[in-house]
Formats: structure tokens, C-alpha cells, sequence
């Protein structure tokens, strides 16, 4: 190619001297006038976060030439193959890297869920579900710099001791330990109980407290009697409460259905009373003189269960000034507001549903479609049904942060839940076809609870289970933010086909019938000016980062993720193949900010329990 090029320049050149000495000839005749030539035309438009080609989003320059001669680039005249894409950088400038991983090496038994550190001794508490212990891991190694090349086999933290709440406080039919809290020097532990007739849950459930020590191990303090099943508890920001939630979960033939509670344990000079006072539900009854305020979209639908049983608190968040408990009812699809100082319950708020028809609320509704098919579907809907939920106040107002789980009634002795295929739908219904295509509706699960018409056994509304979004909403119940359909756009972007995965094994598109990538930790951390929400993915994997500091301006910052997609390996129970211990965090539960003035590294940190892999994962977050 070089030399061809070389040899015409030389030819162009010769002919250029010759031209030089001979005589200037004589003018042609002038040709016809040519057709005139077509203008190229260009186009800008903005390019969504969670785009194929730029995941934080951008501005995409289209070309093409102006065939119609309108001075407008219209669509059939775009030219692909001179796209321009101005890609966004990650937004908020934070850096977040992995810096320590503690690995227990117990897989898919809940060996790593809800998380809380005590800075005086930099010590994380993580609870081992199953085990009925918590495990205390030492992070103050992390002042020490760690040159990580193996992020998902990391193995850099370790195992100081356990606690064993059943040798410590003597009592029997204790079972799992199902939530941590930190104040101070206090710690409190949230452990189910059996009732007397065997029932492994049902029973009301303690709290243990220990007094905790930067030069001791932890020591025994006492447990207090709560309501059945204590899921989540929390101190309130000045210490002087612990609110539990009890969500009072029935056995599996529903014969046995406890209400739900909250238990409130006032703290005084650091130690906890010996009784908790109670905030029940019983005022909602039918007949009772607050039932009317319960909206319709709040689902009660356990079988021969009044609203006192019905309703399961799952998930507490406090506000800044200590005056008000939110607590997520997840499968009521709403959230109660306690106040804390008259010891009652203000509201109970409807979440209401999320439209999948709506452009920017799109969803991947088939585990079977073999592609990435992210589409509005009209008249289907998610219930919000939050897990963990987080509060922050913006402008003196109380906002509430939701990662938009959902979770639906499945026992042997009742069960809500079918596939789309399974419902009978209006004659009407634009959905009809797409919900007998298992390529399309017909594989998503549905709850038989809502959507009904008056004729009993037809749906005029397909309703699934979560958002697969995070939400914002005022303590009056008001959302103003919800994410959208982010979550599968971003996953999908960054991890094409290992979108909407499992966590039990690497197979991707498995759960997009079900509830996706299926949101259920959050945490809130403050770094400078600008305030942070961590919503983790339990399913997919990783954790979403957003900007909330204005919630009426949310904007998306990252998405992390210590995964390897590409190890293959199942758990199936106690049946586990291939190289799981490979594969990175499975499952993240819970999670923890940890302030810089409090974190060993001298940087804020963001602690996450993982259920699945029984993995405690440590993140430095640097602006």
C-alpha cells in the first residue's frame, strides 16, 4: 500500500512539471448544471442511564444525509455507523474500593446477614443466622494498606470470637438470631422462639443485650421478652430506645398465625428495662375504631387472619431526631409510622403500585425469552413491598428510603401466589396473549389477592410481586422518587446475560419471572455535603449507588459488584457443586455506613453481610 501510494505521488508530481512549461490551452464547453447534492443533518439527544453503550448515560450525536430536504434528521434517515457517543462519567466522584473480605466458607446457610459496628474496638458484628450466634470479625487490620489481586476469594479479615446468646442466657428453644444493633457500648440482638407447641417461630421471641468492650470480649447483660418473631430491631439515634419489629410470622399449614408488634425497650444510663412496652395492631380489627383508615391497597389476605395478625412488620428505620419509628410491612405493601413518645401508631401508610406499563418503569417479565427484554407491559403492575428501608431528613423534613424487595404468601397451608398464565383475565385485557406466552407475561409471578374484578376468579390487573427499584417517600406516605427500571437496565448494560441472575447459582436471566434483580439491603452515609444511598441487590449481586442528597433530585453514581459470573456452581441445600468459594458475594443482606472519624482506615467504609456466599465484604469509599 505504501509503495502504490508512493508511486502515484510521483506520477502527480512528473505530470505537475510538465505542466509547467507548455501553453495554456483552450476552455471546453461548459457542462449542464448537476442535480444538487443532499446537506448532512445531525441530531443530539440525551442517551439514558443504563445504556448499552454508556451505563451512567450521556448524549449520542446521530448524522445522516437530509433525503427529504426538511432540515430535520429524521429517524429513517440516520446513518448508524456515524454514531457519536459522549459518554457520562460516574457521577459524584466517589471512588469505592473493595478492601477487606472476611469468608466464613459456610455457603447458602445464612452465615453472614445483618451487620453493625463498634468503633472503640473497630469491630464488625455480623449475624450467622442459622447458627444462632453472631460472629465478631476484627477490622482494624484495614489501617494497614492491602494490595488486593484476588477480589473474590479475598480471605483478609479475621475471626475474633462468637456470641452464643443461647449458652449465655439459659433459655431453650431459642433459634435463629435474626438482626444486630449498636449504641455505644450496648449491643442488642433480635433471636426468634418457639412456642409451646413446637411451632420453631412462633412463640414470642427476646432480645439479648451485651455490654461491649474495646480491651474485653462482650459480656452478658440480660434478654427481654418482645413479640413473635423479632425480624429487625434498632437503638434510636440519642440512644435512649431499642424498637423491635415483630412480624409475627404464621407456621406453614397457617394454622398458627401471631400478630405482628412493635417492642419498644427504653434505655436508661445505657442499660435496658426489664419489659418492653407494646405497640400492636389491634385498634385496625374490623370493627374496631381505626379500621376505616386502612386503604384498600394495603393487602390483607392471610386466611381467616384479622388486620392485627395479617399485618408483618419486617424492617425499622428511625428519624434523625429520634421522634418517629417507620417500619416496613412488607407483605402488606405498606409502612407504619410509630411515634415514639406517645408510644403509638400514627399512620399506616398504602404504598400503592408501580405501572410496568409507563415508559421509564419497564420490565424483563420471562426467565424463558433467552434475551434481554426490557418492555412496558400495560395493565401490570409491582407491589413495593419494601425490606429494608432507611430515613434522612432533607429541609427539616423526614424522608424514607425503601429497597423495593417484595414477597409474597407461599405456605402449604395457603398460598397467593401463581404464574400470569394461571390467572383468567378480562376479555379486555390488553395483555391476553403476552400472559399465555411464557417467552413473554405468562412465566411472571402474580398474587391472587389483588386485581380482581367483582366476578370472582377474573383479573382486570396483573400484580406482581416488588418494584425491583429503590423508592423515596415522605413520612406521609408521598414517593417522590422511585428508580424506575434502573436496576435492570444498568445490570443489563454492565453484565449483559448475567442480568437479573441468581444467587444460588450463575445462571443468568433466571429470576426475571420472579422479582428480578431483587433490592433488598439499604444504607444511607453522609460524605462531605452530599448523602449517599447503597441499595444492595440480593439476587443479581453488588449494591446500586445513588445520590439522594436532594430527594426531589436523585441521580445515579455507580454500580459495584464482586462477582465472577463466570464460575459455574450450584446450592441446593446441603448439595453444593462446583467452585462456589470462587464466585465472589452472593446475596447481600444487610449493610453498614461507617463514618470516617469512626473508620480505622481514617475513611468512610461500607460494611455488607452476604447470605448466600457467608461473606463479609468491606468497602472504602473515597471522594
Amino acid at each position: 500500500m505504501t509503495k502504490q501510494l508512493f508511486s502515484l505521488s510521483m506520477i502527480f508530481a512528473a505530470m505537475s512539471l510538465t505542466a509547467c512549461s507548455g501553453d495554456d490551452g483552450t476552455n471546453g464547453t461548459n457542462g449542464n448544471d448537476g442535480n444538487d447534492g443532499f446537506n448532512t443533518v445531525v441530531a443530539v439527544s440525551d442517551i439514558a442511564k443504563g445504556n448499552e453503550h454508556c451505563v451512567y448515560g450521556g448524549t449520542l450525536i446521530s448524522r445522516g444525509l437530509d433525503t427529504n430536504r426538511n432540515g430535520v434528521l429524521d429517524s429513517t434517515e440516520i446513518d448508524a455507523s456515524l454514531d457519536v457517543y459522549q459518554c457520562a462519567a460516574a457521577q459524584g466522584n466517589i471512588d469505592i474500593e473493595l478492601v477487606g473480605r472476611y469468608a466464613s466458607g459456610i455457603f447458602g446457610h445464612s452465615a453472614a446477614e445483618m451487620v453493625d459496628y463498634y468503633p472503640s474496638a473497630q469491630q464488625a458484628f455480623v449475624v450467622n443466622a442459622q447458627s444462632g450466634q453472631v460472629d465478631i470479625i476484627d477490622l482494624s487490620s484495614l489501617s494497614e494498606p492491602t494490595d488486593i489481586t484476588q477480589p473474590y476469594s479475598l480471605n483478609n479479615l479475621a475471626l475474633i470470637s462468637t456470641l452464643d446468646p443461647v449458652a449465655d442466657s439459659g433459655l431453650s428453644g431459642l433459634g435463629s438470631v435474626n438482626s444486630v444493633s449498636i449504641t455505644n457500648d450496648l449491643l442488642a440482638m433480635a433471636i426468634e422462639r418457639a412456642d409451646l407447641l413446637g411451632n420453631s417461630k412462633q412463640g414470642n421471641g427476646v432480645v439479648a443485650f451485651y455490654r461491649l468492650n474495646q480491651n474485653s470480649a462482650p459480656s452478658f447483660i440480660s434478654t427481654v421478652d418482645v413479640g413473635a418473631l423479632p425480624d429487625n430491631l434498632t437503638f434510636t439515634p440519642d440512644g435512649s430506645l431499642l424498637v423491635v419489629a415483630n412480624e409475627g410470622e404464621p407456621n406453614d399449614s397457617y394454622i398458627v398465625d401471631p400478630e405482628g408488634s412493635i417492642s419498644l425497650i427504653a434505655i436508661t444510663d445505657n442499660s435496658p428495662a426489664t419489659i418492653a412496652d407494646t405497640v400492636d395492631f389491634k385498634a385496625f380489627n374490623q370493627g374496631e375504631a381505626r379500621h376505616d383508615e386502612l386503604s384498600s391497597l394495603i393487602k390483607i389476605n392471610g386466611p381467616m387472619a384479622n388486620v392485627a395478625q395479617d399485618l408483618e412488620p419486617e424492617y425499622v428505620a428511625i428519624s434523625e431526631d429520634s421522634q418517629y419509628a417507620f417500619v416496613s410491612l412488607q407483605e402488606n405493601n405498606a409502612i407504619a409510622v410509630i411515634d415514639l413518645a406517645n408510644k403509638s401508631i400514627e399512620s399506616i401508610n398504602a404504598l400503592g403500585l408501580k405501572d410496568y406499563g409507563l415508559l421509564g418503569n419497564e420490565i424483563d417479565a420471562s426467565d424463558k425469552d433467552d434475551s434481554i427484554n426490557i418492555t412496558t407491559y400495560q395493565g401490570v403492575y409491582g407491589m413495593y413491598q419494601p425490606d429494608a428501608l432507611a430515613s434522612y431528613q432533607w429541609n427539616g423534613l423526614d424522608f424514607i428510603v425503601t429497597a423495593n424487595e417484595g414477597d409474597s404468601r407461599d405456605y402449604d397451608g395457603f398460598s397467593e401466589e401463581v404464574r400470569a398464565e394461571d390467572l383468567t383475565l378480562t376479555a379486555n385485557h390488553s395483555q391476553v396473549a403476552a400472559a399465555q406466552d411464557d417467552t413473554q407475561l405468562g412465566r411472571l409471578k402474580v398474587t391472587t389477592s389483588m386485581g380482581e374484578t367483582e366476578t370472582p376468579g377474573v383479573y382486570d390487573k396483573i400484580v406482581s410481586y416488588g418494584a425491583r427499584s429503590f423508592s423515596i417517600w415522605t413520612k406521609e406516605g408521598v414517593q417522590v422518587y422511585d428508580s424506575g427500571s434502573d436496576f435492570e437496565k444498568i445490570t443489563a448494560a454492565m453484565l449483559g446475560n448475567n442480568f437479573n441472575n441468581h444467587n444460588e447459582e450463575s445462571k443468568g436471566d433466571s429470576r426475571s419471572d420472579d422479582k428480578g434483580p431483587e433490592p433488598e439491603a439499604v444504607a444511607i452515609g453522609q460524605i462531605g455535603d452530599t448523602t449517599y444511598a447503597f441499595i444492595g441487590l440480593e439476587r443479581t449481586g453488588g449494591f446500586m449507588v445513588y445520590d439522594i442528597t436532594n430527594p426531589m433530585n436523585v441521580s445515579f453514581v455507580d454500580y459495584v459488584n464482586n462477582r465472577d459470573y463466570s464460575v459455574e456452581f450450584e446450592i441446593d441445600g446441603e448439595n453444593i457443586t462446583g467452585l462456589v468459594e470462587m464466585a465472589g458475594d452472593l446475596g447481600p443482606e444487610g449493610m453498614k455506613f461507617v463514618h470516617s472519624s469512626d473508620s480505622p482506615t481514617g475513611l468512610p467504609l461500607l460494611i455488607i453481610g452476604n447470605e448466600v456466599s457467608g461473606s463479609t465484604s468491606v468497602y472504602q469509599l473515597t471522594l
